[in-house]
């Protein structure tokens, strides 16, 4: 578990854990406000560049996997053609 060091007068330090689970509730809560900000930064894709990098990998994924098939199919071919 996470423990903080706090510095007290006499310069020594000291390790104190959080309070249980009131202490990770509000760590949470934080971690939920710095996520909303973080959130408000972000600037989305407009549906058409979304639309578009989509076809495009899309295309992509079809042209390849037809490259990939074609290759395999061709070693195939070509071991078979060896080992017989």
């Amino acid at each position: 578990m996470a423990k903080k060091k706090i510095k007290s007068a006499g310069s020594q330090q000291t390790n104190v854990e959080p309070q249980g689970m009131k202490a990770k509730f509000k760590e949470f809560g934080e971690f939920l406000e710095q996520s909303k900000v973080e959130m408000k930064k972000v600037i989305w894709p407009t549906q058409k560049e979304t639309i578009q990098t989509c076809t495009a990998v899309l295309v992509l994924v079809v042209v390849m996997s037809l490259f990939l098939g074609v290759v395999d199919l061709g070693l195939s071919k070509f071991v078979e053609a060896i080992l017989s």
